[in-house]
């Protein structure tokens, strides 16, 4: 089966925006660790900042791949579309199949990405608890009252 050149350049919009989704995250990680800085600076530091500071190592290292395995498949896409322009049909199905894998890979890492977020405002979180209701008791408790 020949893959046609409109398959590659299909995936040029969505790995696009893919990529601004990874640049925005990127940039409200970067703002939080910038924050985090002074916050480390003008105050001791306890444990809460260090958990911080830890998962912020995490996402940034995911984010890196996450950016690199897009550009990658992007790169792959373009590279994809030249085989296929150059009637080199089997590596161009090779490379299309090369650069899925990456952002499929790519997207992994984000959804990771994405628990790990969830993971450091819940050590945020801690940090103003006032107590440690789950949010279903707490709806239960407000019925009761009424």
């Amino acid at each position: 089966m020949e893959l046609p050149i409109n398959t590659p350049a299909l995936l040029f919009p969505a790995i696009t925006l893919l990529m601004l989704a990874y640049t925005n995250r990127f940039l409200a990680l970067a703002s939080l660790v910038r924050r985090l800085h002074d916050e480390y600076n003008k105050q001791q530091q306890d444990a809460s900042i260090h958990k911080q500071i830890l998962n912020l190592r995490a996402r940034i290292s995911m984010i890196r791949n996450m950016q690199a395995l897009g550009v990658l498949s992007f790169l792959l896409c373009v590279i994809c579309m030249y085989l296929i322009f150059r009637n080199y049909a089997t590596a161009a199905n090779w490379v299309f199949a090369f650069s899925l894998l990456s952002l499929l890979v790519s997207l992994i890492f984000s959804m990771i990405e994405i628990f790990l977020s969830t993971r450091a405002i819940d050590v945020v979180l801690s940090d103003m608890e006032l107590g440690s209701k789950n949010i279903f008791k707490q709806i239960l408790d407000d019925d009761d009252k009424k």
